[in-house]
């Protein structure tokens, strides 16, 4: 195997930034990474995953599977001119034209069926929609192929471990099974035969028991052999189908999570992004064997976290340009010689790159970027005056970002390394990833933070509570000291009067970010500075498409959401850390009497299955109620885990649904629990080694005037900074690796290696003072009647974000405001991308 690396020097991030356009054109994200792409860029709708170009090369097809309507886009290349917008049910993935250019074919995803058009001269015209299973069947067709007869379409079904075949003349349908079962025998070619018929029974049992599958993504057709390659998105595998028999071969091992595929020309080798790890598998069909191995990260020893999901072959197969979704840039490799290849460097998109392709002539790279180019504000936020749905929906996190489409004219044959090494100086000054994954930010002489893993700290202990879904402004809107917008602040010191004590006696944050959108990612994020691309995939059909049959994917559920490298607790075990878990990643029994449950191994015996987890009938007072008692065994009987989540989630809030608790109790419910588990701690004898980090796990469900991700963060420990504001630039990812360092334990992924450290938040010597808790100032047993502004509506609280958000906040606005305040008008973010030799004062 040969392992093909790339990176030189890096930039630096800078910390003590806000968001927005910096003075050399780029766009500094609050994750602390920044854009600069090249090319020119088209904006186009909600997470744009897939393109595929028209065989004449005229006409891009891009496919939006994002939180709002699903849609196909033509972009005519020639003019960079939208054409058509062609709204779909659901889609997801799934996108090729026929061969003649006259047909293109879509994922139908939930709705088990293929969308079907006709293509002319960049319109589209709805054509009947084949189906492929009944609508009950849970399928999910995902990755398309068609033969070049234009006679039989291929569609991987992500759910039920199988791939349709359909015969598109005659509208007949079968499933090939994808089987777990394996005979003892080979075939003629070394490979190893499979018992169709066993595999079938198991696979049955296993669905009828909920439990996974392969979850097959993509497909790559070799007609030549007969052949189907359909990655395995679970399985770090393909799986090979004999077209023939239509009967599964073998599988292939390749890298984590799988995604798309590029066959050469001569169908001899096949790439594979991996999109779990840093690589990409170059596979010999004949044999099956990885030849080699592509490491597609900035640096040699980068910690997982690029996410190569797409890549793209030159017309002559010369080069693979691989999409890098989490760094946001597109490395470039020559690979001639499959088990030779070469990095040639990277090339800057925008944020999130989902797809990239080359057109037909070789001329131009063609990429989508899921969030577009950049962040903003949305001080209208998810709360919007009655009437003013469309502007609200602009406004909505999940919504917010318009992905985009660059156009990047590549270089010349001549200058072509020189110019993509231009382009990989640019990327690497956009990230503030360091070689070696060492530390960002310079340590205060004396900070009690190490400034690399293994080093000591006079703080043993590290808690971390996780709550859900707050903006800063509508908790600390209110406080002058900070950066904030009291117009937006909804829940201010009257109701907050903890939270508001503790960032006056310790420290506020007002410049820190979630790194998720919405709890799904937020909590993925939150534990393991990461969310896979499965994640970030699925999420937005779950909250946006609620006849979807893409469930919740986080937390635990599913062993294919689970980054390669692990959760923070995986971390901490693997380097002898005691750990302990309240209420995250663990769910509750169907009766209150019953103890909960994990599904993570890694956390049975490191959880209490006696502390309640989301369930918003259930206060937080009664959960700081257990973790206090919990915390004073722990000190009466021995040590205490070294790193404890709690989860304190009732900040979410129940809306205005009658009998339930009112937005503000849940709230102030929420807020004196904050504050009496930190007098608990600050009165106990582990406080002089404690360090306690409050975060949210997203900041979804309101208003911001800074950006959408900024939430509410607390630093609290003998060690911070006391009576201070620090406006460093942070991250979700700084809270894990400020915890790590303390810890002793390496980063995660590429994101908490590079996140700056909270060394401005803590002071050298320590300020031994206890928090005295403030009492609640509001009716903690408030409820909603039936006269509530928006009670008509229903919403389902089973768990976190199960409803439309937009609805969801608007109540919560006009139950805390009042029925008929007014929201102050939209100021939207003040930065937008302006390149070199754009903007009027070059």
């Amino acid at each position: 195997m040969v392992w093909v690396l790339a990176g030189t020097l890096s930039g630096l991030a800078q910390t003590n930034s806000w968001p927005g356009l910096r003075p050399d054109g780029s766009v500094l994200l609050p994750n602390q990474w920044s854009l600069q792409p090249a090319g020119t860029s088209l904006e186009l709708g909600d997470f744009p995953v897939n393109l595929a170009l028209s065989p004449d090369g005229k006409f891009a097809a891009i496919l939006h599977c994002g939180y709002s309507q699903h849609e196909v886009v033509i972009v005519d290349l020639a003019s960079r001119q939208i054409t058509c917008r062609q709204p779909v049910t659901e889609a997801f993935y799934g996108l090729t034209f026929s061969r003649d250019g006259e047909r293109l074919f879509c994922s139908g995803a939930s709705t088990e069926s293929i969308h079907q058009f006709s293509f002319r001269a960049g319109k589209l015209q709805p054509a009947k929609e084949p189906q492929l299973h009944p609508v009950a069947e849970a399928g999910v067709p995902c990755g398309l192929a068609v033969d070049a007869a234009g006679k039989t379409l291929y569609a991987a079904n992500l759910w039920n471990s199988r791939v349709s075949w359909l015969d598109l003349k005659q509208g007949k349908s079968g499933d090939i099974l994808l089987a777990p079962e394996r005979l003892q025998g080979k075939l003629d070619n070394g490979e190893e035969d499979f018992d169709t018929a066993a595999a079938t029974k198991r696979a049955k049992a296993a669905k009828l028991a909920g439990l996974e599958g392969p979850f097959p993504y993509a497909c790559a057709l070799a007609e030549k052999s007969q052949r189907l390659y359909v990655s395995l998105w679970a399985e770090s595998s393909v799986a090979v189908i004999d077209l023939r028999s239509r009967q599964l071969l073998n599988r292939w091992s390749v890298g984590n999570h799988p995604a798309e595929m590029a066959l050469r020309a001569d169908q001899r080798y096949l790439y594979v992004a991996n999109a779990n790890d840093n690589t990409v598998s170059v596979l010999d069909t004949a044999t099956g064997r990885v030849v080699e191995t592509l490491w597609s990260a900035l640096y040699p020893d980068s910690p997982r976290g690029s996410t190569p999901a797409s890549l793209a072959l030159s017309p002559d197969g010369t080069k693979l340009f691989v999409a890098n979704a989490n760094i946001n840039a597109v490395s470039v490799f020559e690979v001639a010689s499959p088990g030779h290849s070469r990095s040639l460097g990277f090339i800057p998109t925008g944020w999130y790159p989902t797809c990239v392709r080359v057109t037909p002539d070789g001329r131009t790279l063609l990429v989508l970027n899921g969030k577009g180019n950049h962040s903003q504000a949305n001080p209208h936020g998810p709360q919007p005056v009655p009437g003013q749905t469309k502007k609200a929906d602009r406004e909505y996190i999940a919504s917010l970002f318009k992905g985009t489409l660059s156009m990047i004219p590549l270089p010349e044959k001549a200058g072509f390394e020189s110019g993509i090494a231009a382009w990989t100086t640019q990327v690497l000054h956009c990230s503030p990833l360091r070689p070696a994954a060492a530390v960002t930010g310079v340590q205060p002489a004396g900070n009690p933070i190490p400034s690399r893993p293994g080093e000591t700290s006079p703080i043993r202990y590290c808690l971390y509570i996780i709550k859900e879904n707050r903006t800063y402004d509508q908790v600390f809107g209110d406080i002058p000291e900070g950066n904030g917008a009291p117009e937006l602040c909804l829940f201010p010191a009257a109701v907050t009067p903890n939270l508001h004590r503790l960032v006056k006696q310790f420290v506020l944050l007002d410049n820190c970010y979630a790194d998720a959108e919405v709890s799904a990612d937020g909590h993925e994020w939150s534990m393991a500075a990461y969310a896979t691309d499965f994640v970030e995939k699925t999420w937005p059909l779950n909250y946006g498409h609620k006849k979807s049959k893409f469930p919740y994917p986080s937390e635990g559920v599913f062993s294919v959401a689970a980054p390669a490298s692990g959760y923070l607790w995986d971390r901490a075990a693997a380097a002898g850390i005691s750990y302990r878990s309240y209420g995250e990643f663990v769910q509750n029994a169907s009766a209150k009497d019953q103890p909960a449950t994990t599904k993570l191994k890694v956390l049975q015996g490191h959880f209490d299955p006696w502390f309640h987890g989301f369930d918003l009938d259930y206060p937080d007072a009664a959960r700081a109620d257990r973790f206090i008692a919990e915390w004073h065994r722990f000190e009466t009987n021995g040590d205490l885990p070294r790193l404890q989540i709690l989860r304190l989630p009732n900040d979410h809030t129940h809306g205005v649904t009658a009998g339930k608790l009112t937005p503000t109790a849940f709230v102030a419910d929420n807020d004196a629990a904050v504050g009496r588990v930190v007098e608990a701690v600050s009165h106990s004898r582990f406080w002089p080694q404690t360090a306690i980090f409050i975060v949210e796990d997203d900041a979804q469900n309101g208003p911001d005037h800074v950006d959408a991700h900024r939430m509410e963060t607390l630093v609290i420990s003998p060690y911070t900074r006391h009576h201070a504001v620090d406006s460093t630039l942070y991250s979700t990812t700084s809270i894990l690796r400020t915890m790590e360092l303390i810890l002793g334990l390496q980063p995660m992924t590429q994101f908490d290696a590079a996140a700056a450290p909270l060394f401005n938040a803590f002071q050298v010597v320590p300020e031994l003072t206890p928090y005295v808790a403030v009492p609640a100032g509001v009716d903690l047993t408030a409820t909603n009647t039936i006269a509530a502004w928006g009670q008509k509506r229903k919403f389902d609280f089973a768990r976190e974000d199960a409803n439309d958000d937009l609805q969801f906040n608007e109540v919560i606005w006009h139950a805390v405001r009042g029925t008929n305040a007014p929201m102050p008008a939209p100021v939207h973010a003040g930065f937008v991308l302006v390149r070199p030799g754009e903007r009027d004062d070059d």
